[in-house]
């Protein structure tokens, strides 16, 4: 018998790659037209979408048909659109679940640095790096609302998960990249006794206290403005989380700021910190594996890193029980304990 014959290989997949930049775009000139908004209120022809959003038809044929063949958007016999449980779930603006904040900015914050990834490549450095406080404190501020509700579920589930709702004594939390305390305000109104102390950059915490007031958690919220290693965090904190901040730092600040958080947690404290992880190995996921580059191409020393990696810093400064939990977030939160 012969061998069977295998699949031949074909240049299909890179002409795919090709038009990769496409559907982040078109889904950003959606949102930006309010499409998916309108939408939410039901079917409508292109017509009615062109009269409730003030967009060409042309531009919004093109966009919405493309949005049909990408399973964000059908299209019914009669030329009328609709949302797909997708895009109803997690790109109408106005829902708590709404994920598109990061694609929002696609076009004028994301691509037009990425354009200079072969001279990036290149040299191993960015034109700007928002880590740096000068740069960075203008973009966050534009940008951390945006991802709220990335992390939100994410945070919920560690309120849940260490019990806040069940607290009788008074829980301090220490948040620290703290953006738009997305993290801070999903703990603190798991219950009435946890307090929140919040660190970021001057201008950040604009958007945080704003955040705070508008959730009705201003009283139990203290704002402590100032770079992440030369900031005071305080002692006796019983949690402290770092939500999606030690990917701009890179290897040594981050094992500086894992330290410096141990010793503002009192005994027994817990430390959680979220991120885009990549296997031991770094060969996935390829959501983390991009997100490195996107890291070389905005900061100078970031990148992603795996469990085993950060799971050895936190063990160095002195934390155990190293571990993971499930969370909705892009990846697993990954918890620790003082001892």
């Amino acid at each position: 018998m012969s061998a069977p014959s295998s699949a031949p290989v074909t240049p299909e997949r890179i002409l795919q790659l090709a038009w990769g930049y496409a559907p982040p775009l078109i889904l950003e000139a959606a949102m930006k037209h309010r499409v998916f908004d309108v939408l939410d209120a039901g079917p409508m022809s292109l017509s009615e979408v062109s009269a409730a959003t003030g967009a060409s038809a042309r531009g919004l044929a093109a966009i919405m048909d493309a949005l049909v063949g990408l399973n964000f958007l059908a299209k019914n016999g009669s030329g009328k659109y609709s949302l797909t449980p997708e895009s109803a779930a997690f790109l109408v603006s106005t829902k708590p679940s709404f994920q598109g904040g990061l694609i929002r900015h696609t076009s004028e914050h994301l691509v037009p640095k990425w354009l200079h990834l072969n001279q990036i490549v290149a040299t191993g450095r960015p034109d700007a790096a928002v880590n740096q406080q000068n740069i960075g404190s203008e973009f966050f501020e534009k940008f951390v609302n945006d991802i709220f509700s990335m992390s939100y579920p994410a945070a919920s589930v560690l309120a849940d998960h260490l019990q806040l709702a069940s607290r009788a004594d008074r829980f301090s939390v220490l948040d620290l990249g703290a953006g738009s305390g997305v993290w801070g305000i999903a703990q603190a109104q798991a219950g009435p006794m946890i307090y929140v102390t919040v660190v970021d950059w001057p201008g950040v915490l604009s958007i945080t206290r704003a955040n705070a007031a508008r959730f009705g958690l201003a009283e139990r919220f203290t704002f402590v403005g100032g770079d992440l290693l030369e900031a005071n965090f305080g002692a006796g904190h019983n949690l402290v989380t770092i939500g999606h901040i030690l990917h701009s730092e890179g290897v040594e600040r981050s094992k500086a700021l894992l330290k410096k958080s141990f010793f503002a947690l009192a005994s027994g404290g817990t430390i959680s910190i979220a991120e885009f992880l990549v296997n031991a190995d770094r060969t996935g996921p390829v959501n983390g594996l991009i997100f490195a580059v996107n890291m070389l191409v905005n900061t100078d020393v970031g990148g992603t890193y795996s469990f085993e990696e950060i799971g050895a810093w936190l063990g160095e400064v002195g934390f155990v029980n190293v571990r993971q939990i499930d969370s909705p977030g892009p990846s697993p939160l990954i918890l620790a304990s003082k001892p």
